[in-house]
């Protein structure tokens, strides 16, 4: 009801009519007959009634009173059904400048940002300085992972990890495997590794979560860490990679020596992992 009460008849595309309306908003009858259902089972819908609703019912109400990603997916769970996966918002799109402030905050420790087909969005200095990213690769944490030499020679942990990613990759691309955007990245991955052919076929899933990597800096040896990808409600479509420090090999103080002035003198070579 509260819904209904924002949207004007004017905005649902309804003439307003000269009379005194008794209720702000859209009446009953007129979200249902926007929505192509019936008066009474729309009243029972706001009633809470155990009726059946499917979700072609429910995305045509909340076109109608023009509902938010959030209040649609909420409208699925107040009527019992798995809410759609979520949307990007317009108003959500320039986000970016606060995302860069958060991984900058991150200093002196490795955080990257990347898209839903694995593309990376932003990096952080210590992620150049220990990760290895640069502009002369793809860009691309998937393919760069089993296609750039630096990035396998430095990384001890390449051959435990490399199923996983693979998973992980899996899983992000399941809900929407025709998805041109994954099968692009899916047809350079094949073509680029032999590596990740046989792991493909192996169709392992998993979740995105938490990685330990154990790298080898040439500076300062080796690097402990463990990397934490971390969703934005409000950016469905990016994914936040945090890189932390373990308590082993003395990593945390390595990391902030690295990322000092006098660290970065020293790193002539960008380092992977």
């Amino acid at each position: 009801m509260s819904r209904r009460a924002r949207v004007t008849p004017a905005e649902a595309g309804l003439p307003g009519g000269g009379g005194r309306r008794r209720t702000p908003g859209l009446r009953r009858e007129e979200v249902a007959v926007l929505a192509g259902v019936g008066a009474s089972w729309y009243q029972w819908l706001e009633q809470g009634r155990d009726i059946s609703v499917s979700p072609q019912v429910l995305d045509a109400v909340a076109r109608v009173l023009r509902l938010s990603d959030a209040e649609r997916r909420h409208l699925y769970l107040l009527a019992g059904l798995n809410p759609p996966a979520p949307e990007l918002e317009p108003a959500e799109r320039d986000m970016c400048d606060g995302l860069r402030r958060l991984i900058d905050t991150w200093m002196p420790y490795p955080a990257h940002i990347m898209d839903r087909y694995y593309n990376c969005v932003m990096y952080n200095d210590a992620a150049a300085l220990v990760l290895g990213m640069r502009p002369d690769i793809t860009q691309n944490c998937l393919i760069d992972f089993f296609t750039d030499p630096l990035y396998r020679s430095r990384s001890r942990s390449w051959e435990r990890n490399a199923r996983t990613v693979v998973a992980q990759f899996r899983a992000a691309c399941s809900a929407d495997p025709d998805d041109e955007g994954f099968q692009a990245v899916l047809a350079q991955a094949r073509e680029g590794s032999t590596d990740f052919v046989r792991l493909w076929e192996e169709r392992d899933i998993e979740d995105a979560g938490q990685i330990r990597k154990e790298l080898e800096h040439p500076l300062v040896g080796l690097l402990c860490v463990e990397s934490t990808a971390l969703k934005v409600p409000a950016r469905p479509d990016l994914t936040i990679v945090l890189h932390t420090p373990l308590d082993e090999a003395n990593t945390a103080a390595k990391l902030e020596w690295l990322a000092s002035p006098q660290g970065r003198r020293g790193a002539m070579y960008p380092v992977a992992g």
